[in-house]
């Protein structure tokens, strides 16, 4: 199966003729104060960015979210997708009748890259509008406005309420985020004002973290990141605000005015600013806020490190269990993961309108186990695998790519449905080994034109596409989640050490 960083690597490979890498300057110093005059440029690549404007996305059904893996843009509760930006993002998709596919941002990856080669059509987690990046990228409306605040380590045993009270306090921040500026222009007029400088992989909250374990003394954080921060974290303590109403928006390719124009349209109706200036908020966005950033009780509890272990389940709570199953039958772990969250988000007694029943949602008259039994975790999983093997077996002559989406299908759609697709597609003389072909012929088959012929009828072709389309999207989050996981910082509880972009 070609994976998402597979993708990545063949279109650094073919693009990197074209383009220069938007590489910050990486640093690890604690006295930087002599460098400071070394700003780190925006690289602007020779060529032109792709062209994949609102009409192409359309085209291609998916719409790519490129974000960070954190709490205020996109994570894994119990293995279901969740996060502010996610939701947002996906509320937009869901009004443009798009599939969602999130991109996350590795260590070694650069988001403009990812946004001009196409691997993704914006940038949403938490993103500032700055003058530097608007050299580079358009930003839609904005739909936050934020503070920059200075937060100290409760250690400190200081209250500061100026900038000034922290001479001589080292504040620790990443040179590519948006409060480097701020302490740039901050530290021209104060000499005695320390600024410490440290690896760019280390994100919002992992630095938050450290402070407030007495690692660092002081940092900088947009004050919604801080308070949602504040609810899972002891040992912080926030001092002055040093730069008011910072602007939060998406960002896309600056050739894509259609795809812009519609954002805006969308934002429009959920963020505004009042007669007073202050912002006026849908509903929606409202309780998205509250959600977590407001009132996260849930997820501050998911987050804390003290209540929960996630060291053998970073994807779901069933991580074992499908890692064991997957073993039994030869199949990939990760796969069956993603199709229990698309099937039943890890509910194992889920019964569908249909009467598929557990986490891999499984028809009992197609089974020979219980219904009963089928609401087991263990035997669900089981099932399904054995299911999904004897489908991934009958397409076992096609590459791994084709035979994965073929028995994802014919999981959702079943056998018949699937060689009426394989029939029509041949009728047109296409390759009927190829998805891209058959998902064509699909979506053909909820018309009556095509279905009356066929032998097992009317096929609603585009929930089986798209079934398809989301799990493999899944998986390849799935897969970055745990690449990136890998390379975590040790000591860092939950999600946090992964890059954020902000």
């Amino acid at each position: 199966m070609i994976t998402a960083k597979d993708k990545i690597l063949v279109h650094r490979i073919i693009l990197g003729i074209l383009f220069l890498g938007f590489i910050f300057t990486y640093s690890c110093f604690t006295s930087p104060d002599s460098k400071l005059d070394n700003d780190p440029e925006f690289s602007v690549p020779i060529s032109e960015p792709i062209y994949r404007d609102l009409a192409e996305i359309k085209r291609s059904g998916v719409l790519r979210m490129i974000t960070s893996y954190s709490s205020g843009a996109y994570f894994l509760h119990r293995g279901i997708q969740v996060g502010f930006e996610y939701e947002l993002v996906r509320e937009f998709a869901k009004e443009n009748d798009l599939a969602l596919e999130v991109i996350i941002a590795g260590p070694d990856d650069n988001p403009y890259n990812l946004l001009y080669n196409g691997l993704g059509d914006l940038i949403a987690a938490s993103y500032t509008i700055t003058e530097e990046r608007k050299k580079i990228v358009n930003f839609t409306r904005p739909y936050n406005s934020v503070n920059q605040v200075i937060v100290v380590s409760d250690n400190l045993n200081i209250e500061p309420k100026t900038i000034d009270d922290l001479n001589g306090v080292p504040i620790t921040i990443r040179r590519n985020s948006s409060y480097y500026n701020t302490l740039k222009v901050l530290k021209e007029n104060r000499d005695s004002l320390e600024i410490n400088i440290i690896e760019e992989e280390l994100d919002t909250e992992a630095i938050l973290y450290q402070v407030a374990n007495g690692q660092y003394k002081a940092t900088i954080a947009d004050d919604h990141i801080f308070f949602a921060a504040n609810k899972y974290m002891s040992g912080l303590k926030k001092g002055p605000t040093i730069a008011e109403k910072d602007e939060i928006a998406w960002a896309v390719r600056p050739n894509g005015p259609d795809l812009e124009n519609r954002m805006n349209q969308f934002l429009r109706k959920h963020f505004r600013y009042g007669e007073d200036g202050k912002p006026r908020r849908s509903a929606f966005l409202n309780i998205l806020r509250k959600r977590y950033f407001e009132e996260s009780a849930q997820i501050a509890n998911y987050f804390s490190p003290e209540i929960v272990n996630r060291a053998t389940s970073v994807i779901s709570p069933y991580d074992s269990l499908f890692q064991q199953v997957a073993n039994e039958f030869e199949l990939d772990w990760l796969m069956l993961t993603a199709i229990a969250a698309q099937e039943s988000k890890f509910d194992p007694s889920s019964v569908s309108w249909m009467g598929a029943v557990g986490l891999m949602q499984v028809l009992p008259r197609f089974s020979k186990i219980s219904e009963d039994s089928l609401k087991i975790p263990e035997v669900s999983a089981r099932e399904g695998a054995r299911i999904m093997k004897d489908h991934m077996e009958h397409y076992a002559y096609m590459d791994s790519t084709n035979q994965w989406k073929f028995a994802l299908a014919t999981y959702n759609a079943g056998l018949g449905h699937l060689a009426d697709a394989r029939r029509l597609s041949i009728d047109r003389n296409d390759n009927p080994n190829e998805w891209e072909n058959i998902s064509s012929s699909l979506l053909k088959l909820m018309q009556r034109r095509f279905y009356k012929d066929a032998r097992y009828g009317f096929c609603r072709g585009i929930e089986t596409v798209r079934y398809v389309n989301e799990i493999i999207n899944r998986y390849e989050t799935y897969l970055a989640i745990l690449n990136a996981n890998e390379v975590r910082y040790d000591g860092l509880p939950g999600i946090m050490g992964i890059k954020t972009l902000n």
